[in-house]
């Protein structure tokens, strides 16, 4: 059985195309390459990861959706090359960088808008990720009625899908979604 390694291009490159300093990318690639050795990851590597952050909640769902986002040439792996430049997007991107990122996320099918039942995904994944302990207890039918919320919010036209401008123009008007965007800003 061969085993198939990924090389990711030089740090020169890499600083080019991302947001992260010479000294951020090899701690990051060491840290990749300690929990990929190939250098690249698979969706179930990517889950079992994922569900060590959250050991309470349902993680599979959400992890899923977060791997696809990733996963930018839909090849079935995230090489640090893919995880690099998403997370350079996610917490050093600019706010459109930011908002691209999570519409693409929403996006399951890759159309170029959301749908009502899409929206429902991911909503009813997220609530899976906090498990029992989310305060209040969160049940499918309160998901689906936030999911419906936001949606109905998002779906400024009323024609039964949301697009990236509509996404983006509801986003930056509202001031809780900008705090939850500027929270992705980080110093490693």
């Amino acid at each position: 059985m061969t085993v198939i390694r990924c090389k990711p291009d030089g740090i020169e490159t890499l600083c080019r195309t991302t947001k992260f300093t010479k000294k951020e990318l090899k701690l990051m690639y060491q840290g990749f390459k300690q929990a990929c050795p190939t250098g690249i990851v698979n969706e179930n590597t990517f889950k079992d990861i994922y569900a060590q952050f959250f050991p309470h909640g349902e993680t599979g769902p959400y992890a899923h959706y977060v791997f696809k986002a990733f996963d930018r040439d839909r090849n079935g792996t995230i090489s640090f090359q893919d995880f690099v430049v998403g997370l350079s997007a996610l917490t050093r991107g600019t706010t459109l960088e930011k908002l691209q990122w999570t519409f693409n996320l929403y996006d399951i099918n890759g159309d170029g808008c959301i749908s009502r039942e899409e929206m429902c995904e991911i909503i009813m994944a997220v609530y899976s990720l906090m498990g029992n302990f989310a305060e209040p207890s969160v049940d499918k039918t309160s998901a689906r009625e936030h999911s419906e919320r936001v949606f109905q919010r998002l779906d400024k036209n009323k024609d039964g899908v949301v697009t990236f401008d509509e996404f983006v123009d509801t986003c930056v008007k509202d001031e809780n979604m900008m705090k939850s965007i500027n929270l992705l800003d980080t110093i490693l």
